[in-house]
């Protein structure tokens, strides 16, 4: 039996180590969903890969979970150049030895404007982040899954209702959303026949992070009004839902969001 650097037999996959062995690359890791998702799969027992453009945000992340070095690392990335994406699952497997989990989290956002004004420069950041970006991971991710001995993995994109119906002066972000959707779609087909899975999460109105008050959203009437949110806990539970189902199943697609949120039909 040969154990590998995080704790797994390089011959039979079985845990070896502290925790149970899982492994997993979070992108977006220092702050927000990307934090809290992190936090909580730490403390089911995942080892983790962090990454993110902010180097001192990825190890204020990796201080609030307490865990080690043998558990978790922070891997500077901008998801946006196939060289350095490449550079972080390198890394992965140099540290850890195999990669069991990819949550596509990172994305970005921009000022919201109505079509005719959409500046150039945010069409390009929300794309190249959000659709480039995860694309490129999960390429990555798929290869070392594909490749790795025992097969398979499990990927989970970071969607939102706007991939399924849009809300006013959004078009990036909708286009982007949907763009998402189908990368879920055709990485579920194109994984199969390495037990690869991939499904996606998709959050409605969570609260906001430093404890304000939810600002108000369009709605499809044009009117304003400030909508019902909730906890970030709803989301990492579905999250840790998605991840723990065996390798024989996969959670396709999961919408959590507060029951009273204008979603169907955004009315």
């Amino acid at each position: 039996m040969t154990a590998g650097p995080a704790g797994r037999d390089t011959d039979t996959g079985a845990a070896t180590g502290p925790g149970t062995g899982r492994i997993g690359v979070v992108t977006g890791g220092g702050g927000g969903l990307g934090r809290a998702s992190a936090l909580a799969l730490l403390a089911q027992g995942w080892s983790l890969a962090l990454a993110g453009r902010r180097e001192e945000a990825l190890k204020e992340t990796i201080a609030l979970s307490g865990a080690g070095p043998d558990r978790v690392i922070a891997v500077p990335t901008d998801i946006r150049d196939p060289a350095q994406v490449a550079a972080l699952f390198r890394t992965v497997r140099a540290h850890f030895g195999r990669l069991d989990l990819l949550f596509n989290n990172a994305g970005a956002a921009v000022p919201r404007r109505p079509v005719a004004e959409v500046d150039f420069d945010d069409w390009s950041k929300v794309m190249d982040t959000t659709v480039t970006g995860t694309f490129l991971c999960a390429q990555e991710a798929f290869r070392v899954m594909r490749d790795q001995s025992p097969q398979g993995g499990r990927i989970i994109n970071n969607g939102a209702p706007s991939a399924h119906s849009p809300r006013p002066n959004a078009i990036a972000y909708t286009t982007a959303k949907h763009a998402v959707l189908g990368l879920t779609r055709a990485l579920s087909l194109d994984g199969r026949p390495y037990g690869i899975s991939c499904g996606q999460i998709d959050v409605g109105n969570v609260d906001p992070a430093d404890g304000g008050p939810q600002p108000a959203a369009m709605q499809a009437d044009g009117s304003m009004a400030v909508e019902a949110t909730i906890p970030v806990a709803r989301f990492t539970e579905s999250l840790l839902l998605m991840a723990s189902m065996p390798a024989d199943t996969n959670v396709q697609f999961l919408t959590v969001l507060p029951t009273t949120m204008p979603f169907i039909g955004r009315g």
